[in-house]
């Protein structure tokens, strides 16, 4: 994938409301939009090549262009998520690049896999949005996410990054 600006950076965390105040102290967040019960199905969704059902809280904010998101595990099955609380705990997961359609995604991920760079989770999220998280251990952050971000869910973003002003 050629170089790509983060449109996101993001957190896992056992709790959203100490997230949240956290980072609105630490980077200026003002004003977080959650989405309780994010349900990954699966006949959308795969962990580590297998069908993974399992839910989870989101919250969005801005810290001016940048997108902060925050994802607390609710219940169901293993992910990406729950198994980085699992190794360790409350942190930084991942930093999301888009990618600009379809077929540059799927480039994208074939060049992660040629090069050993695996893909550890990915899916159709409601809404249209096409992820893949892929392992960036050698990089020394956990996960790389590439998007394809749909104009409906692009609508939303904005609606958070204005909630900012």
């Amino acid at each position: 994938m050629h170089a790509q600006t983060p449109v996101q950076i993001a957190w896992v965390t056992r709790d959203l409301d100490a997230t949240e105040k956290a980072l609105t102290t630490m980077l200026g967040a003002k004003k977080w939009v959650r989405i309780p019960d994010v349900h990954f199905a699966p006949d959308t969704c795969t962990f580590r090549g297998v069908p993974a059902d399992f839910t989870a809280d989101i919250s969005f904010s801005y810290a001016g262009d940048t997108q902060l998101e925050l994802i607390a595990p609710v219940s169901g099955g293993q992910s990406v998520y729950t198994e980085f609380l699992d190794a360790c705990g409350p942190g930084l997961h991942h930093i999301c690049v888009e990618a600009p359609d379809f077929a540059a995604f799927d480039a994208a991920l074939r060049d992660a896999e040629a090069n050993g760079t695996p893909v550890v989770q990915q899916g159709i999220m409601p809404g249209g949005m096409r992820f893949a998280y892929l392992s960036a251990a050698d990089a020394g952050a956990p996960y790389i996410e590439i998007a394809v971000i749909p104009d409906e869910i692009k609508s939303f973003f904005d609606y958070v990054k204005q909630e900012q002003q």
